[in-house]
């Protein structure tokens, strides 16, 4: 069975962030990832996951822009120096939380000069901070109409542009199964590319167990191929506590 982490941008959010924490292990997470977790100071998180034995598996980047800009840029042509100002300021943060992943968000764009500007800037953060692993992961058109990366064949061809060994798919099986109508065979497909999952079920993104994915069939697909990354549990649930939608973890 893989092993589980839990989104806590996502998760437990009937508690206050900084009791998330604490929640997700007693639930039996060892490993949590926060999406945009630039809020608080960085050793604030830092000290809530000490506290309570939590790995911290990935954060999202650049960060958000509180002007009111769109999540996410590093796809849009001319912003290489605004999208390298925001990568230093992600890797100050993970200095101080030790993510073992960032999530490069392409933003909301399209063409060839938005593909050479993502390529060119995942490279720019791949060299500058050769330790840190990076991911890219596609999002479907119905949540996130615009997104530029919207299909694993065109995230397989930035790969291979960017041709960095610190950047690797990230696979979710919401974001799959909506964009390609069938997460399984996804997984199966670019598996070997993948370094970070996540979970979800289309086409409400709850937790598994719902909808038209087979989630035990891709465990074991998980298993079979032998992958070692975590499998993080990035849902809403369905339930009004998050405990009570973890009954798919538990079987």
């Amino acid at each position: 069975m893989p092993k589980f982490s839990a989104n806590l941008s996502l998760l437990f959010t009937e508690l206050p962030y900084l009791e998330r924490f604490q929640a997700a292990a007693q639930a039996g997470f060892e490993a949590v990832e926060i999406l945009f977790p630039y809020d608080l100071a960085a050793k604030e998180t830092r000290r809530a996951l000490l506290a309570n034995g939590l790995e911290l598996i990935l954060i999202n980047a650049p960060p958000p822009n509180y002007t009111g800009g769109p999540v996410g840029y590093a796809a849009i042509p001319g912003g290489a120096k605004r999208f390298q100002g925001d990568i230093r300021r992600v890797l100050r943060y993970a200095d101080v939380l030790r993510p073992g992943l960032i999530h490069i968000m392409s933003g909301y764009a399209s063409g060839r000069q938005a593909l050479m500007s993502f390529v060119e800037n995942l490279q720019w953060a791949a060299d500058v901070a050769p330790q840190q692993q990076f991911t890219i992961e596609p999002l479907n058109p119905v949540s996130q109409p615009d997104y530029f990366l919207n299909d694993y064949d065109l995230a397989a061809d930035v790969l291979d542009q960017v041709n960095r060994p610190n950047v690797g798919l990230q696979f979710d099986s919401f974001h799959a199964q909506m964009i390609h109508g069938d997460a399984l065979a996804i997984w199966d497909r670019f598996h070997d590319r993948v370094v970070h999952a996540q979970i979800g079920a289309a086409p409400d993104r709850s937790e598994p167990g719902r909808g038209p994915t087979d989630f035990p069939r891709l465990f074991d697909a998980m298993d079979s191929c032998d992958y070692s990354g975590w499998v993080s549990a990035e849902y809403t649930p369905s339930t009004p506590r998050t405990s009570e939608s973890l009954g798919w973890m538990r079987q």
